[in-house]
Parts: C-alpha cells; sequence; structure tokens
C-alpha cells in the first residue's frame, strides 16, 4: 500500500537524523549535507502531515528512538507491517464512505425532484389491480405464471426477456427490442432484479416497479436513468441455466 510504504520512508528518514534521547535544535544550515538533510525532513514531514495527520508525536517519537536503540520495543517487528496496513485500510474505507455519502447529498439536492417524483409514482401505483409488494418495496404484476424451475438463490443464473423503462415511459434497455435474450447470475444486477427474479418460475412474466433505492440510487446510469429513478421491468424467466 502507497500511504504505508511513504510511511516507512518518512519513518527511516527521520531515524537518519534522529539519534539518541535528546534532540539537537540546529540553527542554521551550514553545510549542502545540511540544507539536504533539512529539505528531505520537510519532504517526509510533508508526507506525514498528507497520510497520516493524527499521529501521535510524542509516540512517534518514542517509536524512533526504541527503533534506533533495539529495547523496550512495545510492537513486534514482524507486527509492523500488518498494524499499519489494517489501520490505513479502515481509514481508506471510512474516507471512501465519506465521499460517498457527500456525492449522494449531492446528488439528492440536484436531483430531489426526481426522487420524489418516483415515490408519488409508487404511491399511487400500489393500489391499482393486481400490483404486489413485498417487504422491501419492489411492486410487480405477474402476467404470466410459470410452471417451471424458481432460481434457488441469488447465484443461480438465468436467461430473460426484458423491457426497461422510467416513470415517463422512455426506453432505457431492452432485450425484446434487440431480439436476443439476456443470461447473467442474480448477484451481478440491481438488488431490485435479484430479489424480484426469485420470485418467479421458469416460463413466468412479471412487471416489476423497483424503487431507486433498489435500483441506482444516487448513480446517473444514462440520460433516461437520472440519479434516484424508480424503475420499470418486463422480465419473462426463460430458463434457470444449470
Amino acid at each position: 500500500m502507497r500511504i504505508v510504504k511513504n510511511l516507512a520512508v518518512a519513518a527511516i528518514t527521520v531515524t537518519m537524523f534522529s539519534c539518541g534521547n535528546q534532540v539537537k535544535e540546529v540553527k542554521s544550515l551550514d553545510t549542502e549535507l545540511d540544507s539536504v538533510s533539512y529539505a528531505v525532513g520537510l519532504s517526509m514531514s510533508g508526507q506525514l502531515k498528507s497520510t497520516f495527520s493524527e499521529v501521535d508525536k510524542d509516540v512517534l517519537s518514542q517509536g524512533i528512538r526504541n527503533g534506533l536503540d533495539s529495547t523496550n520495543l512495545l510492537i513486534e517487528t514482524k507486527d509492523i507491517q500488518k498494524i499499519l496496513s489494517s489501520y490505513f485500510q479502515k481509514k481508506q474505507q471510512a474516507q471512501m464512505i465519506e465521499q460517498q455519502e457527500k456525492a449522494a447529498k449531492a446528488a439528492e439536492a440536484k436531483f430531489g425532484e426526481n426522487k420524489k417524483a418516483g415515490e408519488a409514482f409508487l404511491a399511487a401505483n400500489k393500489s391499482k389491480e393486481g400490483v404486489k409488494t413485498t417487504e422491501s418495496g419492489i411492486q410487480y404484476i405477474v402476467l404470466k405464471e410459470g410452471s417451471g424451475e424458481k432460481p434457488a438463490g441469488p447465484t443461480s443464473r438465468v436467461k430473460v426477456h426484458y423491457h426497461g423503462t422510467n416513470i415517463e415511459g422512455k426506453v432505457f434497455d431492452s432485450s425484446v427490442e434487440r431480439g436476443t435474450p439476456s443470461e447473467f447470475g442474480l448477484n451481478q444486477v440491481i438488488k431490485g432484479w435479484t430479489e424480484g427474479v426469485q420470485l418467479m418460475n421458469e416460463g413466468a412474466k412479471y412487471k416489476f416497479f423497483i424503487p431507486q433505492e433498489l435500483a441506482y440510487g444516487p448513480q446517473q446510469k444514462s440520460a433516461e436513468i437520472k440519479p434516484f429513478s424508480t424503475l420499470i421491468f418486463e422480465i419473462e424467466l426463460l430458463e434457470v441455466i444449470k
């Protein structure tokens, strides 16, 4: 991991210019080596500030001293890389989640009306004749029941024909129009599909109304699939592939 490597370089560099328990305060740079040494120190401190600004300076200093003396080690050398990797992986994951949350809030601020339109559509659609609703919020109509096998679970692979539109009726994808069925694993598609197709037997054809949170959420997938889009699919389950 680059962050860990940078910190390792920084620590090594600091140890090159630290000795004993007392740090000598340099008041001037008298030689070229002094200038280069100081410049390297500033460079490495910049890396520390950018990747590990929360560092405890006292504990860092103690680690350097203990490492130089090879005494009073509070961590075994073999565990150093594991500790660094674990911490910075968690930090990167937290930063990624924070960025995703910020992006979702920005998208909602810009496309909030689209989200409200989908919610209103589903609220009105729910009470229409023949519409059933799952616990997760997917609505569906059975256009034709099937008598064949059901998918065994989210890892099942299926062959289907489908026709997808947004709530304005604009087609964004259709294997029916292409004239070629599609095959995929149910764990490779949106959550609404993963759940919905498992309700079907081979030969069945259902119409699904999928809330945005079980579709693409704040992502914009195309001109017709804006952030927070409620999607409509007619799906015919042709085969559960062995």
